[in-house]
């Protein structure tokens, strides 16, 4: 009966096992991309600039208006000299179109394009800091679970050399402090295996809000492809950053909004031309019975608004001088972020085969140290202290190796790759 429960409860933990589902790489990025809300408020961002821009372009198009009036009471008839009851119906449509406004539309409709166009480079942007969150992410996650199997297995090798420890004390071959060491050793591994596991959730729920979804449900992560190509060149990865990064036209299209806008307050010194037109029924009953009729042109001077349209021009001007600061400071900036970027994939990259050649030592060192205290000869400080070179030297392997693939998915990022 014990051997069914057994076999039945093997069943299951390796149906679990086989029921877990990959998770890999690309697609953490592409579920970023479409459940990230910062995903999604960039998409609605684009939204509203193209519909902002729809209502600067409905300036150059006429305004239409059915208008329905009616009004009783005694009123003053000029014609009669006398005061008269009076009750009026009027139904009429409007129409008004500007002829020239000297570029207020013009420029308010350049600048509602050229905001569209920034807004389209900003969600670019956004993705692309999805994108490289959820990499990172998922790199952190890939290193904690490494991190949790060295830790677990240093648990295993120091479970066994306190049994073997405690094994030499019962048959008078070892004293009780080796026992002791090696128990302490034991607890020690156990209590850094807790918190491994422990970083290794929090991991997890890093990568789940990386990727915009509320857990990952027990998906298991997919090993990355190794990196084949060599790192390129620090002039081409700077020259790639400058052809490419979003950011760049984004601020360029802000620019060229702040431009326009300049032209549009310039504008405000001049008249606006207009042209109106009216057609309906006016009567004393209702409904209305005789026809109305009216157009006309409309020029609209400006005089005197307060200072207020010299204010306009004053700050459209100092938004373009700020919009020219901030491409400055961006180009500067993203300079920084390439170098930044190179030099540490080229430290981690060196400390990655650094960490292999030191890992490889300590492995044998571990065993020599283990193997003389299982024949007697060795103490059981030797074999605590080479457990726990072993151990940091896989530690430093696994950080050098996720310090490796972070710096490349920044560089990534830093020439404006998705």
């Amino acid at each position: 009966m014990k051997m069914t429960m057994a076999l039945g409860l093997i069943l299951i933990l390796s149906a679990k096992l086989h029921a877990a589902e990959l998770l890999t790489m690309d697609e953490a990025v592409a579920t970023a991309l479409k459940s990230h809300p910062l995903a999604i408020e960039a998409n609605e961002n684009v939204s509203a600039a193209e519909a902002r821009a729809g209502q600067a372009v409905a300036g150059y198009y006429p305004g239409i208006a059915i208008a329905a009036d009616w009004s009783k009471g005694r009123s003053y008839l000029t014609p009669l000299e006398s005061v008269k009851a009076t009750e009026v119906h009027t139904d009429a449509l409007y129409l008004r179109q500007t002829i020239y406004d000297f570029g207020r539309t013009a420029g308010a409709v350049e600048a509602a394009r050229e905001n569209r166009r920034a807004a389209a480079a900003s969600r670019e942007v956004t993705r692309q800091d999805v994108a490289f969150r959820a990499r990172l992410a998922y790199y952190l996650l890939l290193a904690a679970e490494k991190q949790v199997a060295a830790t677990r297995e240093t648990v295993a090798a120091r479970e066994a050399v306190f049994r073997q420890a405690r094994e030499f004390f019962n048959q008078g071959i070892r004293a009780k402090v080796d026992v002791a060491r090696a128990e302490a050793s034991f607890y020690e591994a156990r209590t850094a295996l807790i918190r491994a596991e422990s970083n290794r959730e929090i991991g997890r729920v890093e990568l789940a809000n990386a990727m915009g979804v509320s857990s990952l449900d027990g998906r298991v992560l997919a090993e990355p492809a190794a990196f084949a190509a060599p790192l390129p060149g620090l002039e081409e990865s700077l020259r790639a950053a400058f052809a490419a990064r979003a950011e760049l036209r984004e601020y360029a299209a802000l620019r060229n909004a702040a431009e326009a806008g300049v032209k549009t307050a310039r504008s405000g010194h001049y008249p606006i031309l207009s042209g109106t037109a009216s057609i309906g029924y006016a009567d004393s009953t209702f409904p209305p019975g005789g026809d109305v009729w009216a157009v006309g042109v409309n020029l609209t001077v400006p005089v005197f608004s307060g200072f207020s349209t010299v204010e306009k021009g004053k700050e459209a001007r100092a938004l373009l001088r700020a919009a020219d600061a901030r491409q400055s400071n961006l180009k500067l900036r993203i300079a920084n972020e390439v170098e930044s970027a190179w030099l540490s994939a080229g430290d981690a990259a060196a400390r990655s085969e650094s960490t292999e050649k030191e890992v490889a030592a300590a492995a044998e060192s571990r065993d020599l140290a283990v193997g003389r205290y299982r024949e007697g000869v060795g103490s059981i400080i030797e074999v605590t202290d080479a457990q726990s070179q072993a151990l940091n030297a896989e530690t430093a392997r696994i950080q050098a190796g996720y310090d490796y693939h972070a710096a490349l998915a920044r560089l990534d990022r830093a020439v404006g790759k998705e």
